[in-house]
Formats: structure tokens, sequence, C-alpha cells
């Protein structure tokens, strides 16, 4: 038995387990996770937290007291929200909302930031907890709007975390340095001239420039980026047309720009923009550019990841810390946390042992029950570590 088998009794292991399955079976998307909520507000009301309110129109924050009223006050996120996906893992306890499901364990982050606040309760740290729970991380903007509600106010440090069926249930990865991507997106309308697809002269056609874009824009990374920099630009939507003989007067595309630096990230931007116009201008079109910044990378600090490691390593054992090996574009706005407190933000395995690899965000995706009591105790423990640290 390791340390971490002896915090969860049979009861609160069931009582977290229910928890997790009825957040799997009703999924809700961004901003519209009212009996997400709900559900989460009343769990967290039967532990008698300090304070406990609903605030950013679907997100819930608790507080609970520590042993000193002076101590550091450090927060543990969990984001609540689903995506837009039909399930199809099988499950005995799959979404019973059609078109929408967990695919990013985010009903473990939900559950799991519950069972950190069960197990600082019972055995509070030295300052203050508050629990975050959170809405629309999906799209990017539940942080933000957390942050303007007043979520951080009075607290000094955060932590978080994200399953990952790359790794096996008890492999932890605490990392220093870079380990979510900034998340921009783009919009590109092309405006040409309609006219019938068997006179294209007398038009100006969409389709073969926005071919034409397409293709330019994959050259930004390979050709205008240094090599030795990590990004991304993909192309997630293309669409025009409405007829085999018609040649519209519009075509459309959008995708989106992952890096890690602020060099990178406006290069990106402006050779996105000035593709499209020279592209648009070569076909006789006008492009209609729309670059818009999301979430910021996510970096984390040598001294609050060490909160994170002595966490694992009193918990699991040192084996447990597990290594990435390369850089994670995928987005993630607990960034805006760390514009304003330190924190630290964790990967946590979450496939079974002799599972598969499932990619997040696909309709197969599920995480171990283990993540949970893994995620909690290691949250929890990284939060008593934050507050001890920050006090000296």
């Amino acid at each position: 038995m390791t340390a971490l088998d002896s915090l969860f009794s049979p009861e609160l292991r069931k009582r977290l387990l229910a928890l997790r399955r009825d957040l799997h079976r009703n999924p809700e998307l961004s901003m519209k996770e009212e009996k997400t909520a709900q559900r989460l507000h009343d769990e967290l009301a039967s532990l008698k937290p300090a304070s406990l309110e609903r605030v950013a129109g679907t997100g819930v924050v608790a507080r609970f007291k520590g042993k000193d009223p002076k101590a550091p006050v450090v927060a543990v996120r969990g984001d609540i929200d689903a995506l837009p996906i039909q399930e199809a893992t099988g499950l005995d306890y799959s979404s019973q909302v059609p078109g929408v499901m967990h695919a990013c364990g985010h009903d473990v982050h939900a559950t799991w930031a519950v069972g950190a606040a069960h197990l600082l309760a019972a055995n509070p740290p030295a300052g203050d907890v508050v629990i975050l729970l959170q809405p629309a991380e999906e799209e990017g903007e539940g942080a933000a709007k957390m942050i303007e509600a007043g979520a951080l106010k009075g607290v000094h440090a955060v932590v978080g975390g994200h399953v990952d069926r790359r790794f096996l249930v008890g492999q932890v990865l605490a990392e220093v340095g870079p380990v979510n991507a900034a998340a921009d997106m783009f919009e590109i309308e092309l405006v040409g001239v309609g006219s019938h697809g068997a006179r294209p002269h007398e038009g100006a056609d969409p389709i073969v420039g926005m071919g034409s874009l397409i293709g330019e824009l994959q050259t930004i990374i390979s050709r205008r980026l240094n090599p030795s920099v990590a990004a991304v630009v993909s192309i997630g939507e293309a669409r025009a047309g409405s007829a085999p003989n018609v040649i519209p007067d519009r075509a459309f595309i959008s995708g989106t720009i992952r890096s890690f630096d602020p060099e990178s990230r406006e290069l990106l931007h402006h050779e996105v923009k000035r593709i499209a116009e020279s592209v648009a201008l070569v076909h006789r079109l006008t492009a209609n550019v729309k670059l818009e910044k999301g979430s910021p990378p996510v970096v984390n600090q040598e001294k609050s990841v060490d909160w994170a490691r002595k966490a694992v390593t009193s918990l699991l054992g040192g084996a447990a810390l597990a290594q990435l090996g390369f850089l994670n574009m995928g987005g993630e706005d607990f960034a805006y946390y760390l514009e304003k407190v330190p924190g630290c933000f964790i990967r946590v395995g979450a496939r079974e042992k002799g599972g598969e690899v499932i990619p997040a965000h696909s309709s197969r995706f599920y995480a171990d029950d283990g993540a949970i009591f893994v995620g909690a105790a290691v949250l929890a423990e990284t939060a008593r570590n934050a507050a001890k640290e920050l006090a000296r």
C-alpha cells in the first residue's frame, strides 16, 4: 500500500466515483455547465466550506480554512466543461447527451478537485485553500472570466493538472518550462466574383485561391520560422460553394496557431496575414483576415515544480515521476492564472494497465478511475507544500 491508498476511505472512494460517473453521463458545453456547476456546488457544500459561491456564470469557488489565517492561500483548479463530440467509448456510464461528451477528461478534473477538497478539509494545510471549478476551458475563456470575477483575490499560488492516457495511472509529470503552447485562432475569408462554372473567366474564383492559400500557409513553419523553434499552423475548416456548376463569390478557412515565445507568436500572426493578402492579390481576390489571440503558453517555474515533485515522491515514490519527452502543443487557459500568481500545472497518467493510448478530443477517449485519486492526492499535497514554502 502506498501513502496515497490510505488517504481515501471506501466511503470517499465510492462518493468520488459516483460523482465522476454523474458528471460523465451529463456533460455540458462551455458556459452552459449549469447542472454540472450545481452538482459540484452541492458536493462542496456538504464539506461546510468557509465560503461557497457561484461566479463567472457557471464557475464555483469554495474556500476552506487552514490552520493559520495569516499563512499563504493556495488555489486548486479543476475545469468542468465538455466537448461537442458524440461519445463512442462503450462505457456503462457513457454520455446521455447526444453530441456532447467529456472527451478531454474534465469530468475527472472536476472530481479530483472535489477529492482534494475532501482531503484538505479533513487535514487542513497551513493556510486557506480555494477550490476553483472553472467553466469554458475548451474555449480558452473560463480562466479569464474567473479572474475577472475575483476568484484569485487573496490567492498566493495556484495548482492544477490534466489527465493523459499516454501515461499509466500512477505516473505524474511535473516539468519545468513550457508545458502548453499559446493557442491562437485565425479566420480568412476570400472574396471574389461568382460566375457559371462553364465560364470561369467571367469571375474571380475564390476556391482556386483557397487551394493555393492552404498550401502557402504551410510554408510559414518550414521556411519562415527557425527550425529549432517549435510551432504549428493548422487549418481545421475549409468551406466554399453550394453547387458543382457554380463558382461562388467567397471561400472561407479557419485554423489554429500554436507557439511558445512572444517573438515566434508575432511572426506567425504577421505571416498568416501577409500570405493571405498576397495570395488574394494574385488571384484577383480580397482577403478579410481575422487573427485572435487565445490563452498564452503555460510555463512552469522550477520553484513551483518542486512543490509537485515533493508531493509525488512522498505519495507514490520517486519512480512515479515521468517525463513527456517533447513539447506539448496543446493549449490550456490555466496560463492566465500563472500570469497573476505562481503555480504549477501537472499531467496525471490516466491509462489502465494494458490499455491503449487514446488521444484526447477523440470520441473514444476516457480516463481510468484511478487517475481521480492520484490527481486529488497529488494536488492536495502540492497545495500543502506551496503554502509551506511560500510562508518561509
